[in-house]
């Protein structure tokens, strides 16, 4: 392996580097992908379940020609032994793994994970903190979909508050001159929650005409002690309904990162929508994480 680099945030990368990695994910659509990985072993550590992410870096390893490993806790002596996270990044740069991507319910447990691995660490989402990968991978989307996302805007609309993809996502379309919005309950988002160029809106039905993109979120039960309000005041203020369908724009696309509810954040029938383009975020999954995969080990 010629490098260690990694990639723990959005931060991590320049906007350049960006460009380069979805002029190559776009390659990537057109021909097969080098055999970049030929011959390197990669292990994908997911201490959450996850479909969407765990399955698409594990397509793109295998794209590449890499050997893949799947672990889950169960399986690593940390989960019954006692083996702290750093101990077990040495083991398995010692088992000879190359490329580590990590997805773990506390936040900066990758970071803690990656400095003590010689290797590539990818983090596939650290607790309410990042996910840069479902962050390239909609910037990639809507960029395919926008053109130049300068002065476009750009709606979050749920639970931000735990959300690591509108934590990443914000910032880097903020850095391609987006507008972008944080919209929901007090109980869901404050100003804490978002970078502050971030505009807080609690009328979702204010904005539905006056905005260019729009990504819906999962209410993250799993994280909330005590829910901030009942599902129907969530519903009746949040929900993206067949009214709301109805008057939003004719081409705005609606992404959505996964898992998504039916009855609480959409109804079936944006599923049905032509401006729904959750397949085209899960099929550019696989191109954007194999271009980062490409450049991490081979360089920019």
């Amino acid at each position: 392996m010629t490098t260690t680099r990694s990639l723990l945030d959005i931060d991590d990368l320049t906007n350049e580097e960006i460009d380069a990695l979805f002029a190559l994910a776009r390659e990537f659509a057109q021909r097969p992908t080098p055999h970049s990985l030929d011959g390197r072993f990669c292990a994908n550590l997911f201490f959450e379940q996850s479909t969407r992410t765990h399955v698409s870096f594990q397509c793109a390893q295998l794209r590449l020609g890499g050997n893949v490993v799947n672990l889950t806790p169960a399986q690593l002596s940390l989960a019954t032994k006692g083996e702290r996270l750093d101990d077990t990044a040495v083991t398995l740069r010692a088992l000879g793994i190359e490329v580590l991507v990590v997805r773990h319910p506390l936040a900066g447990a990758v970071a803690e994970l990656a400095a003590a691995f010689e290797g590539c660490t990818v983090n596939a989402g650290d607790g309410t903190n990042a996910h840069p990968t479902q962050a390239l991978l909609d910037a990639f989307t809507l960029r395919d979909l926008l053109g130049d996302l300068r002065g476009r805007r750009v709606a979050f609309v749920g639970d931000i508050r735990h959300s690591r993809v509108a934590h990443s996502s914000m910032r880097l379309l903020r850095r391609y001159g987006a507008t972008v919005l944080g919209v929901g309950p007090e109980g869901f988002l404050t100003g804490a929650d978002v970078p502050p160029e971030v505009e807080i809106v609690r009328d979702f039905d204010g904005v539905l005409r006056d905005i260019d993109a729009l990504v819906m979120l999962r209410v993250q039960r799993e994280r909330f002690e005590k829910m901030p309000m009942d599902d129907g005041a969530y519903i009746a203020g949040y929900q993206l309904n067949d009214d709301r369908l109805a008057r939003l724009g004719a081409r705005t696309p609606i992404l959505h990162p996964g898992p998504y509810n039916r009855g609480v954040e959409i109804v079936d029938a944006v599923t049905l929508d032509t401006r729904w383009r959750y397949r085209e975020q899960v099929r550019n999954g696989v191109l954007v994480r194999a271009s980062l995969l490409h450049h991490l080990v081979r360089g920019w």
